[in-house]
């Protein structure tokens, strides 16, 4: 297809970034937007030229041209939001976390799978391009076998209990809104742990505001894992080989520079200068796999979704951590 038509549901910051980035992506339009607020909806389209917009998240499967939809919308609304997009057989992008809980995102795979009709997570970093070249150094065995990670992302944001981050009715805290990062890099490279171990501290609206995570690998390999919103940190990477180690520098998440230390080896620095926030590598995955007749992303598969799910589940079975809506599943 000469064009690839975009459709976005929640219009909030990220949604922002990830329509910016279409503008720069060779052939995507950003074609219909829907919010709960015709107003936000209607400034949104005429901001990024979006033909089509909408005042209730449902009517955008009204659009006669959708290719596919990103879904940015809280936490909490991620399962609906897709399942009606997947009950009309419209590809789904959907923001990470990828749904509350792992009973939600098995509902959401059975759907894609019953309906034949294309998947995906929107874990961006997946398709940097620096982790392309941090996957490359691993394969090429320039830090030799994976000992070990430790990553941490912390920023302390103004507290608002009705906001996202605070707010347990959305799905909010710590470790559903930048946990995942320093999680999904963990088993990007070492796979799924064998033991998990977690402690946090639980803010006065129920969520976690701070929380610390340790992982076994198969390999017998740590990941030291940390993530808070009760203070700002570093956010930086590592990954510790026998026989080097690569470092991400702040904010790992966005990987835009990285360091290979090896023993007896001048430091190689590796600088990504990009004109895009990231989020235009995921879209054109989406729009590649989708195009090629795929279900699934080959390089972000629904099963490794799926694990990560449960592993999530266990780290707030952990902590003690779970929210209101899933006490009337």
């Amino acid at each position: 297809m000469d064009t690839f038509n975009w459709g976005i549901i929640g219009l909030g910051r990220i949604a922002h970034k990830f329509a910016a980035d279409l503008a720069k992506t060779p052939g995507a339009k950003l074609t219909a937007v829907a919010s709960r607020d015709m107003d936000r909806s209607t400034e949104f389209a005429r901001q990024y030229g979006a033909s089509h917009c909408y005042g209730a998240y449902e009517d955008i499967i009204q659009c006669p041209d959708l290719d596919a939809v990103y879904i940015a919308t809280p936490n909490n609304l991620h399962r609906e939001n897709t399942l009606f997009c997947l009950a009309h057989q419209i590809p789904v992008l959907c923001e990470k976390p990828f749904s509350i809980n792992i009973h939600e995102a098995r509902q959401m795979v059975q759907e894609a799978r019953t309906q034949q009709t294309f998947l995906m997570e929107a874990f961006w970093t997946r398709f940097l391009p620096t982790t392309q070249k941090m996957l490359q150094l691993i394969a090429e065995g320039q830090i030799g076998e994976i000992l070990g990670v430790k990553a941490d992302f912390g920023f302390k944001p103004p507290f608002e209990p009705e906001g996202r981050l605070f707010n347990p009715e959305l799905g909010g805290g710590a470790l559903l809104d930048i946990g995942v990062y320093p999680l999904f890099l963990s088993t990007l490279v070492l796979g799924m742990p064998t033991e998990v171990t977690a402690k946090a501290y639980i803010g006065s609206t129920g969520v976690d505001e701070d929380t610390a995570i340790i992982l076994r690998h198969q390999n017998g390999a740590l990941s030291h894992l940390h993530t808070t919103i009760r203070m700002g940190t570093k956010s930086e990477a590592f990954i510790y080989g026998e026989t080097g180690t690569i470092h991400f520098h702040s904010r790992f998440h966005e990987m835009t520079s990285m360091s290979l230390l090896r023993e007896g080896k001048r430091p190689e620095f590796f600088q990504f200068n990009q004109e895009v926030h990231g989020y235009t590598f995921e879209a054109q995955e989406v729009m590649r796999c989708v195009s090629a007749g795929l279900t699934e992303s080959p390089g972000l598969e629904l099963d490794y979704t799926l694990a990560r799910m449960e592993l999530l589940d266990e780290i707030r079975r952990q902590i003690g951590l779970s929210f209101p809506m899933e006490n009337v599943e």
